[in-house]
């Protein structure tokens, strides 16, 4: 058993399921990222590890301990919530010891807890003040200075760095993976931004509708997802996708014939499925002087790299390219991409195929 198991877990509200059968275990040290859209379940889940709420059915284990029914206290637990939570009444200081004060800690030991983590996230220098003094960041980094302090058996993350500006939230990013590598602490943290499941986690865990659609590391998420729903959450922009129909010679969308490997068309052969959604990530596709012809109907510059959205045949695509785009708006252009780097989906139940 890991440091962290989810045995079958489910939560019902009256005759609503929210989460339909949840099974996860995470080893010691581990980073989990929950992920999901709104509504799917994750914070829930969260907080049942939490002991906040209980499961209708399932266990949950910490430690070789079952906790299913323990309270919070009891759970050897440290939470950072989206909103800070912070005491306004006290210091800086007094917000990271207080969960130790309440524990009965001798006072040289909080000092010494106070010290070890205001200088591991830089806030030394603001332990004299109040929240209502600090700025977003800084009124985080206590959050977590906070749970740092108690150096717990499992850290749990719900959403802390959503009401962060863009620029802070990289920074916070960076620093909560840091911090995890110099710790080691097995974490579970929620998020709705695929963007920090991606950098973050060690594994992540895809949710849909109280179902974990896939698990798995950030590279098997983003190189091999298992159903569309995965491939078209996880990435920026997201994944194009392609209605296709089977043809004597592999699939063909629009009467244009996509291109398959010996291994896709096997599997293809395998799974028998009559249509088929072709899906191809906008950095597999390039501009080029022959392949599908299409017309250049939006551009995207970022800097580094320009999105370009192209009118096709088989749909409108976007194709994610290096540097800057040298057409216009309205010109024609062709797309070309490697069929190795195509994603089959069974256009009925959504799995992959190849």
């Amino acid at each position: 058993m890991g440091a962290l198991s989810i045995r079958n877990v489910k939560k019902s509200f009256g005759s609503v399921d929210i989460l339909k059968g949840i099974d996860i275990e995470v080893e010691a040290g581990e980073f989990l990222i929950l992920v999901g859209p709104s509504g799917c379940g994750k914070s829930t889940l969260l907080n049942m590890i939490a002991g906040l709420d209980t499961p209708t059915q399932g266990s949950i284990h910490i430690a070789d301990r079952d906790v299913t029914y323990a309270l919070p206290k009891d759970r050897d637990i440290a939470m950072v919530f989206q909103s800070y939570a912070l005491y306004p009444n006290m210091n800086v200081a007094q917000n990271i010891a207080f969960g130790l004060e309440m524990r009965n800690v001798p006072k040289p030991q909080r000092e010494e807890a106070i010290q070890r983590v205001s200088k591991m996230l830089q806030i030394g220098h603001l332990l004299d003040r109040k929240p209502g003094q600090l700025s977003g960041g800084q009124r985080q980094r206590v959050a977590m200075g906070r749970a740092l302090a108690r150096n717990p058996a499992l850290f749990l993350f719900d959403e802390p760095l959503s009401n962060l500006d863009a620029k802070l939230r990289v920074e916070m990013r960076a620093e909560i993976k840091l911090l995890h590598q110099r710790t080691r602490t097995t974490t579970v943290y929620v998020t709705h931004d695929q963007v920090e499941a991606m950098t973050l986690g060690d594994r992540i865990a895809v949710m849909r509708e109280g179902v974990v659609q896939q698990l798995g590391t950030p590279d098997d998420i983003y190189s091999r997802p298992a159903t569309r729903f995965v491939a078209e959450f996880i990435g920026s922009p997201a994944m194009n996708m392609v209605g296709s129909q089977r043809a004597a010679n592999g699939l063909q969308a629009a009467g244009y014939d996509l291109a398959l490997t010996a291994e896709q068309q096997g599997a293809l052969n395998a799974a028998n499925a009559a249509e088929v959604t072709y899906g191809l990530r906008p950095e597999s596709l390039a501009f080029s002087d022959a392949g599908l012809p299409g017309t250049l109907a939006m551009i995207e510059p970022t800097g580094p790299e320009t999105y370009a959205l192209v009118d096709t045949a088989v749909g409108q695509l976007t194709a994610r390219v290096p540097g800057k785009v040298n057409q216009g708006v309205g010109d024609r252009v062709f797309l070309r991409w490697s069929a190795a780097d195509a994603h089959l989906f069974d256009a009925k139940s959504e799995k992959r195929v190849a």
